[in-house]
């Protein structure tokens, strides 16, 4: 009997390693797999955006009428394209901005560099929402003379005004990139072997040792001109006459969402809270105004995770 009891003890104990070295590789299999999600967060929330935005098309067309689905997606692209042109047009002159400040301070002509430097901080100095909205003031007082009429001309003003005020925050990575490398012997060694200024600023040290930084400031000046143009617009939708704001400048998600139709909308969620039962029509009569805040709201937030999954994951 002593001799069956040890037997069923030791098969137990045999048994219990057993499936506790099985849930141990299932642990560390499990461990691994979310490692390597958490490797590639920055592809996995640049999938969600775009998923998400493909299913409330998808939902838009199923229960939105054509002429409002139209306008969401023409606000849509005129939204991303403008921020796209923010985002070349804020590189162009930062990068132009830096690099003379750096080549006039190595050729001691500190007056000149100066001068850049007292512009660059009055730009900044002036909040980014203000200086837009004069922009804006004066591209509506051109459209109101004649002097613009093409809305792709009207587009890229905004823009250009957009870039004029968020182009010192990339005034600011690209000479902290290059002061980086200024400070350790790689830029005098490459200078020592020939090696011109232009080819060592722009290839070695922007190029090479710093695309992954300037990647992250392009996610974030795109999200800087969503956010930007969306509240001008929205501003200047509401604030202007219906004549200038509704006809002549071109759509966007900001002018969309101060849409009569759309604030209704918004507005529904409110009567919603206090009767319950009318909640369900909110994704069924309501679906323009929710739609492009949503639209807004989750390309802001997953901008945000995906910068910061880049950052996180490449140490920036």
């Amino acid at each position: 009997m002593k001799w069956f009891g040890a037997k069923l003890k030791s098969a137990a104990a045999g048994w219990a390693k057993k499936r506790g070295s099985a849930l141990s590789k299932l642990l560390g299999r499990a461990e691994q797999g979310f490692q390597r999600l958490s490797a590639y967060r920055t592809q996995v929330y640049f999938f969600l955006w775009t998923g998400g935005l493909l299913l409330l098309w998808l939902w838009d067309v199923l229960f939105l009428n054509a002429p409002e689905r139209h306008l969401l997606e023409v606000a849509f692209v005129h939204s991303l394209f403008i921020a796209s042109l923010v985002v070349l047009i804020s590189f162009i002159l930062a990068w132009s901005a830096a690099y003379a400040i750096e080549v006039l301070t190595d050729r001691q002509k500190e007056l000149t560099a100066g001068t850049i430097h007292f512009v660059l901080n009055l730009i900044r100095s002036l909040p980014q929402i203000v200086g837009v909205l004069l922009g804006y003031v004066w591209i509506t007082y051109r459209i109101q003379n004649g002097f613009l009429r093409n809305p792709i001309g009207i587009m890229l003003w905004m823009a250009l005004f957009l870039a004029l005020f968020i182009f010192p925050e990339v005034v600011v990575l690209l000479r902290e990139r290059i002061a980086y490398f200024r400070q350790s012997d790689f830029f005098n060694a490459m200078r020592v072997s020939g090696i011109s200024d232009w080819r060592i600023i722009n290839y070695d040290i922007l190029w090479k040792n710093s695309r992954l930084h300037l990647l992250n400031k392009m996610i974030a000046v795109f999200s800087s001109a969503v956010f930007l143009q969306c509240s001008v617009d929205f501003i200047v939708s509401v604030g202007l006459s219906t004549r200038v704001s509704a006809v002549n400048l071109p759509v966007t998600l900001g002018s969309l969402l101060a849409d009569i139709d759309s604030k209704q909308d918004i507005l529904a969620i409110g009567y919603s809270l206090a009767h319950p039962a009318y909640f369900p029509n909110l994704f069924f009569r309501h679906l323009q105004g929710l739609s492009v805040a949503f639209v807004i709201v989750f390309t802001l937030f997953s901008l945000y995770k995906i910068a910061n999954a880049l950052a996180e994951r490449f140490r920036l």
